[in-house]
């Protein structure tokens, strides 16, 4: 009975918490689902973003948002004219409350089978607390996680097949997620970046997480040898979602998701910043 109530307390916490905080509010607008390129549709809010890959033989969601955006999600995918239960797998691109949050309602939805990285996995068993970051401060309900994979894994339904990449950083498990998409005939290269931001971190002296700077490096490495034609991530900003929705809505014909030069325009630009902000704190100015 106390442990139900102490759940129930730190739901409406959380809820009260994202909703009341100005910038993840922000972040957390509801917008129309929509069709993205080949199986892949977008289902979540207007930066804190949630993707549907879709078969005939079940689905796969890749993140669960806020809690307060678990039902967003789930009524996008409705919409859309798709079955929640239908949903095979819950993957996450990282072990926050802004993507992870939501994944513990999504799972009851669903019924589907969770897969996260190792390190990212034991986070969101733990609800967020003791992140190398933040400490307890961004909490969300705990889920574990079914299947555990390692770099280079795949998770496939039918002929969807996705590839975990892992690229840590961000998190310690951070995890970027590639597959294919076809449309009209064409096969393209589909990324969802996890994310190679730094926001506020400590890069110099973490005791939390001493090998973070050689992590973020090996990230930028690895995702420059990553073939992208069509640039998806885990905040709709990085990619500009509204600017493309707007011109997709503007001319059917053209879908101006693909665009092969993008991601390692975004790459370079991150690197640059990443480097700037080392360099920043390790002079001091």
């Amino acid at each position: 009975m106390k442990s139900a109530l102490f759940l129930v307390t730190l739901l409406a916490s959380i809820a009260s918490f994202a909703q009341s905080d100005p910038t993840w509010r922000s972040w957390n607008q509801p917008v129309e689902p929509f069709h993205i390129v080949g199986n892949i549709y977008y289902v979540g809010a207007n930066d804190i973003a949630s993707y549907l890959i879709t078969s005939p033989h079940g689905h796969i969601l890749l993140d669960g948002g806020f809690v307060e955006t678990a039902p967003m999600i789930r009524d996008n995918i409705r919409k859309l004219g798709f079955k929640i239960e239908d949903v095979k797998y819950l993957l996450n691109s990282h072990a926050h409350a802004d993507h992870a949050g939501g994944i513990a309602q999504l799972k009851q939805w669903t019924g589907a089978q969770f897969v996260a990285s190792r390190a990212d996995g034991e986070q969101i068993a733990r609800g967020g607390h003791d992140d190398p970051m933040w400490g307890d401060k961004y909490l969300f309900p705990p889920t574990k996680a079914d299947r555990t994979i390692v770099d280079k894994e795949t998770v496939t339904v039918g002929d969807t097949v996705m590839i975990a990449h892992l690229t840590p950083g961000h998190t310690k498990g951070c995890t970027t997620w590639t597959t294919t998409a076809e449309e009209n005939g064409k096969h393209y290269n589909v990324l969802f970046l996890c994310s190679v931001s730094a926001p506020g971190y400590k890069l110099v002296d973490n005791t939390k997480y001493p090998n973070i700077v050689e992590d973020y490096r090996h990230t930028f490495a690895d995702l420059k040898t990553l073939p992208c034609d069509v640039f998806l991530a885990a905040h709709a900003g990085f990619f500009g979602m509204a600017e493309k929705r707007a011109a997709q809505k503007a001319d059917p014909q053209h879908n101006p998701f693909i665009r092969p030069n993008e991601y390692r325009e975004f790459l370079d630009q991150a690197e640059r910043d990443f480097e700037a902000e080392l360099k920043k704190q390790q002079t001091g100015k």
